[in-house]
């Protein structure tokens, strides 16, 4: 369970279990609340299974076809997995919004508060597995399967407290059950469509080639700086998918160097970078450092000393 996979299979197991239970309570107690909770556990399950499939299909080497690999494969998942909450959470309300027009059933909440229970000790043990699991293998998919199941515990809270209310109600002997049901589920509704709004944004950012994150590009011109053969770099690149990083830049060195070391330096410049990260692909295009060049770069792109050196 450690892997990639083994966590993604945990999660499948866990809300297919929840799903099921869910769904009995909610349809043998009558509350739209406890039924909304398992339609989240149903999306919960599908994007577990999204997330399955895509961190196995993330993992094939890069072929012929996909010369870049195929990590964006975990960033499409995570954007599939957010459109299901926001269909998930228009199910939710208008369930609850048919409860307030038209009433229902009598609600027992008692089976409901013990599922509820249930659920948010489950879920919140697996998401915290999801997450450990997603950071050591920097995996876009089991963090969004872990966000899933996060938001799951705080709406199986939401529809935990809004069932002991009910039971308080009925003890007595006070009406507004329903309407207490129906705004629990909106509220379930209203605070999974924000956390699919936060996976949409995160998840789809390297879909369209955004950069690494500010901290890390920092990073990168650190280290490309660490060698004083480096006078500068500039035309710097840097962009995600799913887990495998990709670099490319042009780093300028005294244009004495002869081929070979330029080479050299190159070489080390890249191996100090995939030290630093893992999963990362970096290309280095090496120019000599004539003024035109160090005209081009930035100044945060110059050595302390930067400046024409060669003859």
């Amino acid at each position: 369970m450690t892997t990639k996979r083994g966590a993604a299979a945990l999660s499948i197991v866990s809300n297919t279990s929840l799903v099921a239970l869910k769904l009995v309570v909610g349809l043998f107690t009558g509350s739209v609340s406890v039924i909304s909770e398992a339609a989240h556990s149903a999306v919960d399950l599908a994007a577990s299974v999204i997330a399955y499939f895509s961190v196995r299909a993330a993992d094939i080497p890069a072929d012929e076809e996909h010369p870049f690999g195929h990590g964006k494969i975990e960033n499409v998942s995570g954007v599939v997995e957010a459109v299901l909450i926001f269909l998930a959470a228009l199910y939710i309300i208008f369930e609850a919004v048919k409860r307030l027009i038209h009433g229902g059933a009598q609600i027992q909440p008692d089976l409901g508060i013990a599922v509820m229970l249930v659920s948010v000790l489950a879920n919140y043990t697996i998401s915290w597995w999801l997450f450990k699991v997603a950071r050591a293998t920097d995996s876009v998919a089991l963090e969004a399967d872990g966000h899933h199941l996060r938001t799951d515990v705080w709406t199986s809270l939401g529809v935990f407290a809004g069932l002991v209310l009910i039971r308080l109600l009925a003890l007595f002997r006070l009406p507004g059950a329903a309407v207490v049901d129906s705004l629990a589920a909106i509220a379930v509704a209203g605070l999974i469509t924000r956390v699919a709004y936060n996976l949409t944004r995160e998840a789809g950012r390297p879909l369209v080639d955004t950069r690494l994150p500010r901290q890390e590009v920092d990073r990168v011109k650190d280290l490309l700086l660490a060698d004083e053969r480096v006078v500068g770099y500039h035309k710097l690149r840097t962009r995600k998918a799913g887990a495998h990083r990709h670099i490319d830049v042009h780093i300028i060195v005294p244009e004495a160097l002869s081929v070979t070391e330029a080479h050299e330096v190159a070489e080390q410049v890249e191996d100090r970078i995939r030290d630093e990260f893992r999963d990362v692909h970096i290309m280095t295009h090496v120019e000599p450092d004539t003024e035109e060049n160090l005209r081009e770069t930035p100044p945060e792109g110059l050595a302390e000393n930067g400046g024409p050196t060669g003859g």
